[in-house]
Parts: C-alpha cells; structure tokens; sequence
C-alpha cells in the first residue's frame, strides 16, 4: 500500500469515527428552541436571583458571594474554553489517542503530566477534560487529569507557599499522588467494565506525531483567509464546550454563593479541631462550600491559622475538588453516572488518611 492510500484509507477511518462519535448519547445535540437550551435558563435564574439579592438588604451576601467567585475565576474559565476549543480545532483526536486512550500504566502518568502542564481552577480545566475525552482520552485518563490539575498551577502553588510555607510542597505532591493511585484504580474500574467509557473506533496508533506536526506546520500558509478560518474554527469549538459546561458552572457558583452568604464560617473553624472529628467535620463543609481553588485556599489558611492543624486544611482544600458537585455532575453527565460515582468514593479514603497522618507527623 503506497503513502497516500495509506493517508486516505487513515481519513475514511477517522471520518468513520467521526460519524460513531456524534451518534454518542454524551456527544450529540438536540435541536431545541433557544429559549428552553438549558444554559439559557441557567443564565436567566442567575441574573434574576441576583437582581433580587441586589435589592433586597437581608439577601445583599449572596449578590456579593457570587460576584466575588465570577471575579476569582472569569479568567480560569475563559482559558478553559479558548483552550479547550483550540484543541477541538487544531489537535487530531489520533494524537490523544496515541497517548491517553490506551489501558497501560504509563498512560496515568502522561494524563497526570499534562494535568500538570494544564494547571487551571478547577472548573476552569473542566472544559479541557471534556474535550480531551471527546477526542479520544479514556475515562481513568480523564480523571486523573481532573485531580493532577488544581493545586498544581503557579498562582495556587505561589499562594498556598505564602500561606502554608514549606508544607506547600506536602500538599501538592500529595495531589498528585492521589491522581495517580485514583487514575490506577478507574483502570482497573475500567477493565472490568464498572465504569463508563466511549466507545471507540479503530485509530492508529504508528502515527508519528513530529513527523506529522512538523508537515502540518511546514505546509501551514500564514494568510488571511487560512487565519480567518482558524479563529472561525477555535471559536465554534470553544462555543461547543461552553454550551455543554457553563451552566453547570453557574449551577455550581450559585450553590456556593448560598453556602457562603448563610453558613457562618465560624461553625467549621470552631469545630474542626485536629482530630478525626474534625476531619470528619471539615470533609462536610468542604463538600458544601468549594467552588473554585482560589476562593478555598482563604479559607484553608484560616482553618490552619485558628487550629494550627495541617491535615485539616489539606481535606478541605482536596476534598472541595473530589466532592465538587459541579465536576461530579460534569463527569456524571458526559461520560457516566457510575464514572462520576466512584470519585468520592476512591478520592476520600485517601485524603482522609493523609489528612490524619499530616496531623500526626506535621
């Protein structure tokens, strides 16, 4: 078989693909009218609710909480979204495949390694993780990803040394331990079936990615029709990602501004103590109030600076992200209800134990 009908036959097959991947319940688009899209309706809640909040005195906290987690994450999402379609747009689903869909042990590590590349809040990477998994990223890929990336990135790291000081380095290696035994375990999950996970068609796996991005760029002609097409194409692929994970965002900001307006912060600083309890304790309001790395990471020092406890802090700022019902609901949503369950479930057996063996040893 010559090269170029070894190029074409690989096109039928991604075409193929292609065709398989949109018929995918978590990937196909249903025609509705604009005013019943649910980020629509999301979007309106949210801009009544703060409107109402706005007038009314007794509700003015939840107005200020909400605007406070927009103000703390606009960024993170939006380079979630303009990156995530940049990947849509420019990097074929065959290199993901290559690397992050196959069932071996160095896969994790290459998710995890990338997680790392990709720092962002965690809702910002959210948008990166979908995408990823549509492109061909299997399901423990995707999730040690999730977990390799909030408390890796340079603001997180350079807030939580200013906070916690040497200890830092405690807590952001102990993550991405955590994403590598979690992305382990899904593997196994996987193997047997118990968790979710595209099917896939038949890709090539002796594709030889320099090559291809070296004839890729050297065939590239910098002008302004081949631009115009390219930032058209980023931006639809952008779009695509926003419509399938901004309401949840705003579902999640929503709930936390809730949490935080009228749950006093002082119930959990009180009541978690260096012990099990408040372990225990801590691990509940972390469910309930996380929302974004930036905003917790306050709070965490806080819980450091009034028990002097560095195992409670670490549950807080790690448990906030494997509890995350807005990525819990993003995972449950595009790649299964069974997938998203197992999350809390393998996540906080280890964060509770190293929470209490920081307590112990720190």
């Amino acid at each position: 078989m010559t090269a170029k009908s070894a190029k074409k036959e690989q096109g039928k097959e991604e075409k193929e693909i292609e065709k398989k991947e949109i018929a995918c319940v978590h990937c196909a688009e249903t025609k509705k009218p604009w005013y019943r899209d649910r980020l629509f309706m999301i979007v309106a809640i949210l801009i009544a609710s703060m409107l109402v909040s706005y007038t009314i005195p007794m509700l003015n906290g939840f107005f200020w909480a909400v605007a406070d987690y927009f103000v703390l994450i606009w960024w993170a999402i939006l380079i979630g979204f303009l990156a995530g379609g940049m990947i849509d747009y420019f990097i074929p689903r065959s290199y993901i495949s290559k690397y992050l869909s196959r069932h071996q042990k160095r896969t994790i590590f290459y998710s995890v390694f990338l997680g790392f590349l990709a720092s962002a809040c965690s809702h910002g990477i959210l948008a990166l993780a979908m995408e990823l998994y549509k492109k061909g990223a299997s399901t423990p890929s995707v999730i040690a990803f999730l977990l390799a990336s909030p408390w890796a990135n340079i603001p997180i790291t350079i807030l939580l040394f200013g906070f916690f000081g040497i200890n830092a380095i405690f807590f952001i290696l102990s993550a991405i331990l955590i994403a590598i035994i979690t992305g382990l375990i899904y593997q196994f999950l996987d193997r047997k079936h118990w968790v979710e996970c595209m099917a896939r068609g038949k890709m090539p796996s002796d594709i030889e990615i320099r090559k291809d991005i070296r004839r890729r760029i050297g065939g590239y002609r910098f002008t302004g029709s081949n631009m115009k097409k390219d930032f058209r194409g980023v931006m639809k692929g952008s779009w695509s990602l926003t419509r399938m994970v901004l309401w949840w965002l705003i579902v999640g900001i929503m709930m936390a501004g809730v949490a935080r307006a009228f749950i006093p912060h002082d119930w959990f600083l009180v009541y978690a103590g260096p012990t099990v309890l408040g372990l225990l304790v801590v691990l509940v309001f972390a469910t309930v109030i996380e929302v974004c790395s930036e905003g917790s990471s306050p709070l965490a020092f806080e819980i450091y600076n009034q028990t002097g406890s560095v195992g409670n802090p670490f549950v807080f700022l790690m448990a906030g992200v494997a509890t995350d019902y807005t990525e819990i609901g993003l995972i449950a949503s595009n790649i299964g209800r069974r997938a998203a369950i197992w999350l809390p479930i393998i996540t906080l057996p280890q964060i509770i134990l190293l929470g209490y063996l920081f307590n112990i040893f720190l």
